[in-house]
C-alpha cells in the first residue's frame, strides 16, 4: 500500500508540473526537463508512468472533463445543465492549473502527435444532447438546429475564455460567458420560458 501510495504521488506531481509547464509556455515550449525539474523526480519515475511528452498531454486533455462528473447526478437535465456546464469549466478555468493545460493543449491541437479534435467533439456531443433534451421540452424553438447550436456554444465559450484571458487574465470570464448565454437565451427560448433560466449558472459559478 505504501509503494502504491508513493506511485500515485509522483504520478501527481509530474501531472502538476506538466500541467504548469503547458499552462505557461505551450506543449512544444515545454521541455521533459522542465517538468523533471519541476516535479523533483527522475526520468525513470516519468517513464514508469507516462512513455512520453504526447501521453502527459493527453492525460491532461482527458482531465478537463471532469467537470462532467455532476451531469450524473441531474435527474432531467437540458439547456440550465448546459449553461452550468460552461460556468463550472470557466471557475475550474480560474481555479485548476490542470483544467487551464487541458484546455491550452487542445486549442494548439497541431502541436503534437496525436490531435486532439475529439476533445471538441466530445464537448459539442455533451452540449447537443442537452440541447436535444431542452427541444423535446420546449425550452427551445423548434425552429433551432440543435447540432449547429451546439457547435455554436462551444465555439463561443473558447472564444470568450480566450478574450478573457488574454484581456483580464480571465478574471471577467464569469461575466463574460453570463453575457454568451444572455444573448444566446434570447434568440432561440421562448419568450414565456425564459424565466426558467439563469445565464449566470446555478448556483452562480463565481461564488469562489
Amino acid at each position: 500500500m505504501a509503494r502504491q501510495e508513493r506511485a500515485e504521488q509522483t504520478r501527481k506531481a509530474i501531472l502538476d508540473a506538466a500541467a504548469s509547464r503547458f499552462d505557461a509556455v505551450g506543449f512544444l515550449g515545454a521541455s521533459l526537463s522542465d517538468i523533471l525539474a519541476e516535479a523533483g523526480v527522475t526520468k525513470g519515475a516519468l517513464y514508469f508512468h507516462f512513455r512520453s511528452k504526447e501521453e502527459l498531454a493527453d492525460a491532461l486533455i482527458r482531465e478537463q472533463f471532469s467537470v462532467w462528473d455532476p451531469l450524473a447526478d441531474i435527474e432531467n437535465p437540458g439547456l440550465q445543465t448546459a449553461i452550468d456546464l460552461t460556468q463550472n469549466m470557466g471557475h475550474s478555468l480560474r481555479s485548476d492549473v490542470r483544467v487551464r493545460a487541458g484546455i491550452r493543449l487542445v486549442i494548439e491541437q497541431g502541436s503534437f502527435v496525436t490531435p486532439a479534435a475529439n476533445a471538441y467533439k466530445q464537448w459539442i456531443d455533451t452540449v447537443h444532447g442537452l440541447l436535444l433534451a431542452a427541444k423535446a421540452a420546449g425550452d427551445v424553438r423548434k425552429d433551432v438546429n440543435a447540432h449547429d447550436l451546439a457547435q455554436y456554444v462551444v465555439a463561443s465559450f473558447t472564444g470568450s475564455q480566450l478574450s478573457s484571458q488574454v484581456l483580464t487574465g480571465r478574471t471577467d470570464l464569469h461575466e463574460r460567458i453570463t453575457f454568451m448565454w444572455q444573448t444566446i437565451l434570447n434568440a432561440v427560448v421562448p419568450p414565456r420560458r425564459l424565466h426558467k433560466f439563469n445565464a449566470a449558472g446555478t448556483p452562480p459559478a463565481d461564488a469562489e
